[in-house]
């Protein structure tokens, strides 16, 4: 999700079903990669191997993964698609200097707090392989006066891989090389589960494990695909190029959302949508109202927990481009609660995550020849 306001409100069933549910290993596996926008082929090649056992499977030249799953025997009427989108990239950093020193000095890939890339851990995509580093500043024995009050900015942290100096720095290590934090997918207590890269890896799986339930049910009234789009948290690249390409007759964009039971955040103003409450339905100026009510009813009729999340403006997320693709595309948004975002320590609830997944696959499932999506 890129960084923009979001509005909520709370609606619909009350927790997500009790149980604790077990880390799916596709997800874990894309959790376990690295891939900032515009460098997401190790993600995009696992969501690509699990698609390929039950869909057509393939990668378009932007970098983007889709999955088809055809249309259910005896379907009647004209052919009409469902694309189901979840970005697969997360955000990350890019080297741009390396000094005499062998320190490495980078950019932002997305959006970054920097008070949290302080002291992390990285590792860094080479033509060498992974390279290991460690994300620096001064010390805080030596800052002094207001510079020991200030706020780190990026332009003052770099990166130390051990380098003796800047000839052994670049042999290791190129200008634009990327990076991600380092960290291992954490499981919690109750189902949960801390990772970096929550921040898509859930949308662009539970577009995947959606299109899988419809497989499974031997198909919809209409074809799905489903997406994992490339470069959302800096240019939406992705889902406009697929959205163009693909066509949809409808869509829905799968992402994360504030998660609004942190200390610190009003739900008045945000809304309410707590870790354990099911997936988050999108409804607002930018989203087509008649996908809305189908996933509303869908939800409702599957006993599917969920909230409303509504947003008078831009979501900062796919469905921004994907409704203005060509003459336009009825759109919804599904998103999953996520503590802590664009941090190493992002943190969901599996079982909003399934919720989420079966609210895609139940919507497929009441799409019919005559289902009308206009305003």
């Amino acid at each position: 999700m890129s960084p923009q306001p979001r509005r909520a409100r709370r609606r619909g069933a009350g927790g997500a079903k009790a149980g604790v549910l077990p880390l799916p290993p596709l997800l874990r596996e894309l959790l376990s990669v690295a891939g900032p926008s515009g460098y997401e082929q190790a993600a995009a090649a696992a969501w690509l191997e699990a698609a390929g056992r039950f869909a057509d499977a393939e990668v378009d030249v932007v970098g983007t993964p889709i999955a088809r799953v055809g249309r259910r025997r005896g379907a009647r009427g004209a052919a009409r698609r469902l694309v189901f989108m979840g970005h697969i990239d997360e955000i990350g950093l890019i080297v741009t200097h390396i000094d005499d020193d062998g320190y490495l000095w980078f950019g932002e890939v997305g959006g970054w707090d920097a008070q949290i890339l302080v002291g992390q851990r990285v590792v860094l995509e080479t033509s060498n392989g992974p390279v290991k580093g460690v994300v620096g500043r001064k010390p805080i024995h030596l800052l002094r006066g207001e510079e020991a009050k200030k706020v780190a900015e990026v332009r003052e942290l770099h990166i130390d891989i051990g380098a003796r100096d800047g000839e052994q720095a670049r042999e290791l290590v190129r200008i634009g090389d990327v990076a991600v934090i380092d960290a291992e997918p954490v499981e919690l207590p109750n189902g949960r589960l801390s990772s970096r890269a929550l921040d898509n890896r859930i949308g662009s799986y539970v577009a995947l494990e959606a299109a899988r339930l419809v497989a499974d049910a031997g198909g919809s009234a209409w074809e799905v695909v489903a997406v994992a789009a490339a470069q959302e948290e800096t240019t939406f690249g992705g889902s406009r190029t697929s959205a163009f390409s693909l066509e949809p007759d409808a869509a829905i964009v799968l992402d994360v959302t504030h998660a609004t039971d942190v200390p610190g955040i009003d739900v008045k103003r945000e809304g309410s949508h707590p870790l354990g409450s099911g997936a988050t339905i999108g409804r607002g100026s930018f989203l087509n109202p008649a996908v809305f009510e189908l996933l509303h009813d869908t939800a409702e009729a599957e006993k599917i927990p969920f909230t409303v999340e509504a947003n008078g403006r831009q979501t900062g997320t796919d469905a921004d481009a994907v409704h203005l693709s060509r003459g336009g595309v009825p759109t919804g948004l599904v998103s999953v609660p996520v503590r802590y975002m664009h941090s190493p320590v992002e943190l969901v609830d599996l079982a909003d995550v399934q919720a989420a997944a079966r609210l895609l696959a139940g919507f497929a499932a009441r799409l019919g020849a005559r289902t009308s999506l206009a305003r």
